[in-house]
């Protein structure tokens, strides 16, 4: 029984990568074509990869926690909860964000927690939207379209601030009770945060193309030389990636017609992340469409609504659920779906009206 459920918490970890690999392999044996891979999409897992490392070396350091339990004092703690995963999720991924938030919010001793996670999820998923390193699709997309920074978050900015005042009404409404209850054990911050900090820089510089890729090599020496454990990252979503782009390339070989109107990218893109998370469908997507923007759209959109949508909607779910146990999970997944739709048919009337 103990190797059984250790085999199915497995599937679930890494059901994506799974999944993608099986596909990659029946379509390549199906058309008889092995894909190949382009340096744009090498350089783009060679960027993903040196993130996720900073990051990691970032949060051991104890930095970001430090920061983030900074939000616990005073007043108003559900709206800092919420804008703090907000921004956060710009800079450090939305996996990220709610990798710190999620477990730093069921500690404190306030009311409506599971509304508060599901807030974050939502804000994660919105506040990454609106930068090229916020989450991994966004990421390709600016480099796969090669975007200038500026017209990338001109282009998705009325996503992300709508959801940004939708976010802060919603979190006022829920109220702190008195008194916090905080973790005996505080983190120290070592002096690694500040060269984690330098390289995450670099990194960031790299992606905006200021720096040559090959400068972002600095964090994978650095993690070698003197912290291998920052390298213990998420691999099998690096290699979700790599299946994906070949997978993207057979099908773009089996449906040869390429997707035009605005509309129609948008959508479909929007609807197929409920099911395979929005990360594969922008791959699928950007090798049938030039409509960089309708598919920035559809891919973040499709961040909101089912669970599958978002891998950081699975991070908030199941982080939520290990904490509070299993007794509320029905009420709570219900609560978690039906405001994830209403935020994913938000977006899509914000769309069509904008557009």
């Amino acid at each position: 029984m103990k190797a059984r459920g250790a085999f199915i918490d497995f599937i679930l970890k890494k059901w994506l990568a799974i999944a993608s690999g099986v596909g990659f392999t029946l379509t390549s044996l199906y058309i008889g074509h092995v894909p190949k891979y382009s340096t744009q999409e090498i350089e783009v897992l060679f960027i993903l990869f040196t993130l996720f490392v900073a990051v990691k070396g970032l949060h051991q350091s104890g930095l970001i926690s430090k920061a983030a339990r900074a939000i616990e004092k005073g007043t108003v703690v559900p709206l800092k909860l919420v804008v703090t995963t907000f921004f956060l999720s710009m800079l450090v991924t939305n996996d990220i964000a709610l990798i710190i938030m999620v477990p730093l919010t069921l500690s404190i001793n306030i009311r409506r927690k599971d509304l508060l996670v599901i807030l974050e999820a939502l804000a994660a998923n919105a506040g990454s939207a609106l930068t090229p390193i916020g989450n991994p699709q966004n990421l390709f997309l600016y480099w796969f379209y090669q975007l200038h920074p500026l017209a990338f978050i001109e282009t998705i900015a009325p996503f992300s601030l709508t959801f940004l005042v939708i976010l802060i009404a919603a979190s006022l409404l829920i109220k702190a009770k008195s008194g916090l209850r905080r973790d005996p054990a505080t983190q120290e911050v070592n002096n690694k945060a500040y060269i984690y900090s330098g390289l995450l820089f670099v990194v960031l510089l790299t992606v905006f193309h200021v720096l040559p890729v090959w400068a972002a090599l600095l964090v994978v020496f650095f993690a070698l030389l003197f912290d291998r454990k920052s390298l213990g990252v998420d691999y099998s979503l690096l290699l979700s990636f790599f299946f994906f782009f070949g997978l993207a390339e057979n099908m773009k070989m089996l449906l040869a017609p390429e997707i035009s109107r605005s509309g129609h990218v948008f959508l479909f893109s929007a609807l197929l992340s409920q099911f395979i998370s929005n990360v594969p469908a922008a791959l699928l997507f950007a090798k049938f469409t030039n409509n960089w923007s309708a598919l920035l759209w559809g891919t973040n959109a499709g961040g909101f609504g089912s669970l599958f949508g978002s891998l950081a909607n699975l991070i908030a779910y199941k982080v939520y659920l290990a904490h509070e146990g299993t007794e509320n999970a029905a009420r709570f997944t219900l609560k978690f779906i039906i405001l994830g739709y209403a935020a994913f048919f938000i977006s899509m009337g914000l769309y069509f009206s904008l557009h």
